[in-house]
């Protein structure tokens, strides 16, 4: 269905390729995963398929994909819409009409489809991605996950024999992700719909994939075994395989293969079931680190059988997988928010809300998509006023604080990094962060260096991958050091290597007693950096307590490895790294 022969693409101006030579076919009725660090060309290779590359990015395409038969050097998007169907990064880019409704029905309209099955069509996807609710509501009113699966709704109303999606999950909660995958699946098994999918949480889709194509450096993959179904090109670095084969050797794997490897587990489980069936003895290894422990909190006893367990461990081992605990408790906490209630255009966002935030904690907002999560965010940087209740930042309250003062006690990095983002170069970009935050010369440049190493100073930051340029943003915002840092889906397109620096990154900055909040769905994450949880559900608190308690407690919000070894309390590979 798919071919890629010998394709290469090289940007104008550009000293290298923009991803490495791709030389695979790809079969009709198949889920393919594309899989590579930040910046490794995923995005461009999905690209190719869709004709968007090079028609509309420029560049110049080397070699010869075709879809269908059709060659995408002579098909235009538009000629090509009929069979393949798109979703980029940013579902906002996407959107063409004001209403749920009306968008899934534009690509239909484009295509001159009869009313009648448009009418069946848009039912039938409004059931199937969960709309039907949001039919009639305004795009633009709707949350980031919301969007996306609007977006994706709309290429699915035309039938179109091949999907085309970049992170499609990354913006949902792990219950709507969960939808969006069975959708996908059906397509698969049920339609024969070939879907070419790139996604940095393997966690949640590896387990679906038929083949895996994998993009990463050279002396990255010097292992891949030669069984592999497409063997090697002597050029290039991109392989196409079994997904178990390939992920033996990726640079960026999910924790249910890295825990399988620790265990030394042949072959390589893909999924919690698989992992959980072979776990007996791996939990009989690690039962000797749950013996009673004390409570570093009261002094008193705790076994593994209390929920308070994996709190217990951490202090023993001394994890470095779950970070410091909070440096200063009991000292003036950092930030407030008192029975909080905020109504934004006669939608109750945010109902008797309140919490306290010290001095070197770290704290997770989880929750569905709509759930209130970035409304809280953007209350504490000052961008919304409360309608009752109080919320203060450093003893200010927030929105009756000047901008420039208040970017002193907090800063805000949002879910959409572009809308910090105006300079040409990344270099440009850090002088004037330096500037604005009265920092060093160089340490905005420092930070990003360190988040994103390989990255030029001339490089313009729209040519950044969407994970590279969250982590420019982030670098922005952190050059100031402000006490207090929201951030706002911090690992939407970011690799696991990508993540792991940002982690290793926020945890100092929590040792040297900045508190930070997290709006997130990423539960692996939370399991490695978050002190407490708190769940919001329709803009109200559900859930608040330690991360172990919080997690454990929802399947949908437990990590991997929790998952795999329960009852047992562990929650990360590094845990049980250290363990072992």
């Amino acid at each position: 269905m798919i071919t890629f022969d010998q394709v290469t693409v090289v940007h104008d101006g550009a000293k290298v390729p923009a991803l490495p030579m791709v030389d695979a076919h790809l079969p009709e009725g198949e889920l393919c995963l594309l899989i590579g660090p930040s910046g490794a060309g995923k995005s461009t290779l999905l690209g190719t398929v869709s004709g968007l590359v090079p028609h509309f990015t420029g560049g110049t395409l080397h070699g010869r994909v075709t879809v269908a038969g059709r060659d995408t050097r002579t098909h235009k998007p538009r000629e090509l819409a009929d069979v393949v169907g798109t979703v980029g990064q940013d579902p906002l880019a996407h959107f063409v009409t004001d209403t749920v409704e009306d968008e899934l029905a534009y690509g239909m309209e484009s295509l001159g489809l009869p009313p009648g099955t448009m009418r069946r069509r848009v039912e039938e996807t409004l059931d199937l991605l969960g709309l039907n609710e949001l039919r009639d509501r305004p795009i633009t009113s709707l949350s980031g996950g919301q969007q996306q699966r609007v977006a994706i709704g709309s290429v699915l109303t035309p039938h179109p024999k091949v999907l085309v999606l970049d992170e499609p999950t990354s913006a949902l909660d792990p219950p709507a992700a969960e939808e969006v995958l069975a959708v996908l699946q059906r397509l698969v098994h049920d339609l024969g719909t070939t879907v070419l999918m790139a996604e940095h949480r393997l966690e949640r889709v590896v387990q679906y994939a038929d083949q895996v194509l994998l993009l990463a450096p050279e002396e990255e993959l010097s292992n891949v075994p030669p069984s592999s179904p497409s063997p090697p090109s002597p050029r290039g670095t991109a392989r196409l395989g079994e997904p178990a084969a390939l992920l033996a050797v990726s640079p960026v794997r999910p924790p249910v293969v890295e825990l399988g490897e620790l265990a030394g587990w042949d072959p390589l489980p893909l999924s919690v079931r698989d992992a959980r069936r072979r776990a007996g003895p791996l939990r009989e290894r690690l039962a000797p680190r749950l013996s009673p422990a004390a409570n570093p909190g009261t002094g008193a006893a705790t076994t593994a059988a209390s929920p308070r367990s994996a709190a217990a461990f951490r202090f023993r081992a001394g994890s470095a997988a779950t970070g410091p605990q909070p440096a200063t408790q009991g000292a003036r906490p950092l930030a407030e928010v008192s029975r909080l209630t905020l109504v934004r255009s006669r939608v109750t966002a945010l109902h008797n809300v309140s919490l306290s935030l010290g001095a070197g904690e770290t704290l997770a907002l989880m929750g569905r998509n709509g759930a209130g999560k970035s409304t809280l965010l953007n209350t504490l940087a000052g961008m919304y006023k409360p309608t009752s209740g109080e919320v203060t930042v450093g003893g200010r309250t927030p929105h009756r604080t000047r901008p420039a003062e208040l970017l002193r006690h907090v800063g805000l990095v949002p879910q959409e990094p572009r809308d910090l983002l105006y300079a040409d170069t990344v270099a440009h970009e850090c002088r004037a962060a330096d500037a604005d935050a009265e920092a060093e010369p160089g340490t905005c440049r420092a930070l990003v260096s360190r988040l994103l190493p390989g990255i030029s100073d001339t490089t313009h930051p729209r040519d950044l991958s969407e994970g590279q340029r969250l982590a420019l943003a982030l670098s922005i915002i952190l050059t100031a050091r402000p006490p207090l840092l929201l951030l706002d889906e911090p690992t939407r397109g970011l690799d696991y290597a990508a993540k792991d620096r940002l982690v290793t990154l926020l945890r100092e900055l929590a040792a040297r007693g900045h508190a930070i909040v997290l709006a997130t769905h990423d539960v692996e994450l939370v399991a490695e950096l978050a002190h407490r949880v708190v769940v919001l559900a329709q803009g109200e608190p559900v859930a608040d307590g330690p991360t172990d308690e919080v997690v454990t407690s929802s399947p949908a919000y437990a990590p991997q490895v929790s998952k795999i070894l329960a009852p047992q309390p562990w929650l990360t590979v590094s845990q049980v790294r250290e363990a072992l």
